[in-house]
């Protein structure tokens, strides 16, 4: 019970350090950053930063994963013509990133390149680097998207889902 509390207190403690690290103008260039990528592909990449769980979770014990889950579908990441949606989720408190991939893009990608991914990722949000970490993952899971759904030659991408990120 005494966990329970304790990582309640701190995700409250915590609840605005998603602002802090990324700002509005840091968010455009992500945002840009994904429409770049996904002219390249037919898939659909979504990126969400949380502070915090919300507190319903917190109660329940949720993890990051089961957040993150609930995002994808939330967000429609799984909603796309070609099950090729990704979600890159981070929740800053826990200092947990979690990958969720719709089926056309899992069946093509492997755990370790995932994880391979988020080894990365943490690597430069470790030295507060969070734009520079969450680009780097942005344009590798664009690269993965590019090999497995490429492009149609000279037709426009749809853009099915918003390329800003979301934050809270």
């Amino acid at each position: 019970m005494f966990d329970r509390f304790a990582r309640i207190l701190r995700h409250r403690w915590h609840d605005d350090d998603a602002a802090r690290a990324f700002t509005p103008a840091v968010l455009r260039r992500l945002g840009e950053r994904v429409a770049a990528g996904e002219r390249r592909h037919g898939g659909q990449l979504r990126v969400c930063v949380e502070s915090a769980l919300p507190t319903s979770y917190l109660w329940r014990g949720a993890s990051a994963r089961e957040r993150a889950v609930t995002l994808f579908g939330k967000l429609r990441v799984w909603d796309t013509e070609q099950n090729s949606g990704v979600l890159l989720y981070l929740l800053l408190c826990d200092h947990a990133i979690e990958i969720v991939a719709d089926r056309g893009i899992a069946r093509r990608v492997d755990a370790a390149q995932w994880q391979e991914l988020i080894a990365g990722m943490r690597g430069a949000f470790r030295s507060g680097r969070f734009e520079e970490g969450m680009a780097q993952a942005i344009d590798r899971v664009s690269d993965l998207l590019a090999t497995h759904f490429p492009a149609a030659a000279g037709a426009a991408q749809a853009n099915e889902l918003p390329d800003l990120p979301v934050v809270g």
